[in-house]
């Protein structure tokens, strides 16, 4: 049962990635070809409720996603098994999640 709820997270956490990707990539797309530089950009993020709560959703979506590939990899290829494997699998979300929180942070605050 934990392998299947585990399958879904995935799934679900690409789901969510896809169109979070497209939308990162257009909008960087747009403002590069409109002459936009990075300090302009960041001085449109500030405050904003809407993109920190984008790249929010973006963080949690790829620090999931992240994690649950790596226990894969850990599991398959490395042996990890039990709490070894479900520690470390919990120590990448967190570390990716706390990066991407800092970097959410400096781009809307």
């Amino acid at each position: 049962m934990l392998g299947f709820r585990i399958y879904l997270l995935q799934r679900i956490s690409a789901m969510i990635m896809a169109p979070l990707v497209l939308l990162h990539l257009g909008v960087m797309i747009v403002v590069i070809q409109g002459g936009l530089d990075s300090a302009e950009i960041l001085s449109r993020t500030r405050g904003s409720l809407f993109w920190g709560g984008t790249y929010g959703l973006f963080v949690l979506a790829v620090s999931v996603h992240a994690a649950i590939g790596i226990r894969v990899v850990m599991f398959e290829w490395m042996s990890f098994q039990g709490i070894k494997l479900n520690l470390v699998s919990w120590l990448v979300f967190a570390v990716l999640l706390m990066m991407g929180a800092r970097a959410v942070y400096a781009v809307v605050a």
